[in-house]
């Protein structure tokens, strides 16, 4: 009976660790709709003082944030289409590199879609630069932790 309960909590275990990995890839997915649908909304209903760089920047927004979406929702699809696993360590790792490479295009549609907010208030180059400064300020943090 003891080998049954050791069988059930290593079960139990595995389940808890899909679970986690499948919970952080619908919390992005959701982020990245929620943020899709925004700028889905701006491109549908262009604001008549758009101009030529911000259609342009909206557009690559749109994009950049559809292939993070796709991303961040390829654990689920690759979770149903590998199931059941025989290698666990298998699917984390996957699951990890869709996850990483779906941030750098979701970071690259937030920095857009701010320099779209900035630049509405202010002219181009500055709201280029400003829309930085929330990224270097991270990037210094990020650096800082390890120091």
């Amino acid at each position: 009976m003891s080998g049954d309960d050791n069988l059930s909590d290593k079960d139990d275990r595995l389940i808890q660790r899909y679970d986690t990995i499948l919970k952080e890839s619908a919390l992005l997915t959701t982020f990245s709709g929620i943020l899709f649908g925004f700028l889905l909304n701006i491109s549908v209903n262009t604001p008549r003082n758009f101009s030529l760089i911000d259609i342009i920047v909206t557009i690559i927004a749109l994009y950049s944030i559809t292939i993070a979406a796709s991303l961040f929702v390829m654990p689920v699809i690759y979770h149903h289409v590998q199931y059941p696993y025989g290698n666990w360590h298998k699917f984390k790792v996957r699951s990890h590199r869709f996850i990483l490479s779906g941030l750098i295009p979701a970071g690259v549609t937030l920095y857009l879609g701010l320099e779209l907010a900035i630049h509405s208030r202010l002219g181009s180059i500055e709201s280029f630069i400003l829309a930085s400064l929330p990224f270097i300020l991270l990037y210094l943090l990020f650096r800082a932790r390890k120091g």
